[in-house]
């Protein structure tokens, strides 16, 4: 539950002309478009929940959007006018920079309370002081959320969007080279597999952090051209990659979940003061270990994630 009392509802007054469809004809850019168009679409869905915090599924699902919409022109940069692509994604990473704190949080909470329930009723007790501060944390970073989607940037962000999706998008001079949608998912599952051949065998713990990103922008971009080459021989490669991508997602993402923990667990007993509670650090030391032992079993799939990944990049 959050930790906020819920917030009026605001309608968001942008219109939109029909859904956007694009063809396995239509040029690459315009699939684009269409991404946009769809990804704007759900963030403005999801904007009203985001607002009251009844179901956090909302702010989730519109940070997904941004993250995606951001994904697409990063990818889609060569097809693009650079300075318009550009511009639009600074936009974008300063709302999810808004949304993102609270996403977090929700996860942090939803995780503590679950692991604090299946303690002793001794134990609980001593858990619910670590829930209490960070339930002071979430009520902060929702106030500044709901002011950045209440201020006229926000408002303009969704202008500039609109107007991406009502009218063709920039592009560069005619006389520069175009890729085609395929070098779009090429391109990043070679920055992808470089990135882990740099890792090594055993990376740090940021390290795979950086690789999940790395495979997220994979997926990203995939979920960006597939639509437009489904009949072809590379959609159905990209359709592979999807899936292997989507696995080493979730080995990553575990992994970084519990290392988030881990260190979030620790600041919150050092900010308990210089002398907390002997049951508050008790629980505090078995909530550790918990997530650390969560982090090395992650850390002990994801090279077998990969090699799935791999095989699939193989097959572009």
């Amino acid at each position: 539950m959050p930790s906020a009392a819920p917030r009026r509802r605001r309608k968001v007054l942008i219109e939109l002309p029909d859904p956007l469809t694009a063809a396995s004809s239509d040029p690459p850019v315009h699939h684009v478009r269409a991404a946009l168009d769809l990804r704007l679409r759900a963030l403005m869905a999801h904007d009203p929940g985001t607002r009251t915090g009844a179901d956090i599924e909302d702010l989730h699902q519109m940070r997904v959007s941004v993250r995606r919409m951001r994904a697409a022109l990063k990818a889609a940069r060569p097809l693009l006018d650079a300075t318009w692509a550009d511009g639009l994604r600074i936009e974008l990473g300063w709302l999810g920079g808004a949304l993102g704190p609270v996403r977090d949080l929700d996860v942090m909470l939803l995780r503590l309370r679950g692991e604090i329930a299946a303690l002793p009723d001794v134990e609980q007790s001593a858990g619910e002081m670590l829930i209490g501060a960070l339930q002071e944390e979430h009520a902060a970073a929702r106030a500044e959320m709901l002011t950045a989607l209440d201020a006229p940037r926000y408002s303009a962000l969704l202008e500039r969007l609109a107007d991406a999706i009502r009218l063709p998008l920039p592009t560069p001079s005619a006389t520069q080279a175009q890729p085609e949608l395929s070098d779009l998912v090429r391109a990043e599952a070679r920055k992808l597999r470089k990135a882990v051949t740099k890792a090594g065998e055993d990376p740090p713990d940021e390290v795979l952090h950086a690789l999940r990103i790395h495979g997220k922008r994979v997926r990203y971009t995939g979920e960006l051209v597939e639509p437009g080459l489904r009949r072809t021989p590379i959609g159905k490669s990209i359709k592979g990659l999807l899936g292997a991508t989507a696995e080493l997602q979730e080995v990553l993402g575990d992994h970084q979940d519990a290392c988030v923990a881990e260190q979030r667990i620790r600041e919150l007993l050092d900010g308990l003061g210089e002398l907390p509670d002997a049951y508050v650090v008790f629980v505090a030391g078995r909530l550790v270990e918990r997530e650390r032992q969560r982090a090395e079993q992650k850390r002990d799939e994801w090279r077998a994630a990969w090699e799935q990944v791999d095989a699939r990049i193989g097959d572009l």
